[in-house]
This record gives structure tokens, sequence and C-alpha cells, in this order.
């Protein structure tokens, strides 16, 4: 039996191990998250769009070969409704 309660208490403290550095990597998540709104609200105040720099963002993070493709149906698209 004490070999069993030994297990159980390893594998309780790991688990509290992980809970606690996943409670940690939450908090420095939300440190990034604020630290990243406060630096659009810099940008905003300079003048710049938010919301093309989020947008830029975004195409930065996507595989070249992706966005190609995106970009070449959007045009096809457009065309038909006569945008283009």
């Amino acid at each position: 039996m004490s070999d069993l309660t030994d297990a159980a208490a390893v594998t309780a403290d790991e688990l509290r191990q992980f809970i606690e550095r996943f409670e940690q990597l939450e908090a420095e998540k939300k440190d990034v998250a604020d630290q990243q709104k406060e630096l659009m609200a810099e940008a905003k105040g300079r003048g710049y769009d938010t919301k093309v720099m989020r947008k830029i963002v975004a195409i930065r993070k996507r595989k070249p070969d992706d966005l190609a493709e995106e970009e070449a149906i959007l045009e096809v698209y457009k065309s038909a409704l006569g945008m283009a």
C-alpha cells in the first residue's frame, strides 16, 4: 500500500507542476497580449491604421503559395462580379 501511496504522491506532485506551469504560461500570454494592445494603441496614436497592420501581420504568417492561390481566386471572383 505504501508503494501505491508514494506513486500517487509523485503523480500528484507532477500534475501540480504541470498545472502551475500552464498557469504561468497563461499569465505570460496575457502579459504579451497586453503589450501587443499597447503597441497597437501607440501605432494608432501615430496615425497608422491598425486594422491594416493586423492584416499585414496575418499575411506575413502565411505561406507564399497559399497566399498566391488565394489572391488568384480573389481576382477570378472579382472579375466574375465585374469588380476587376
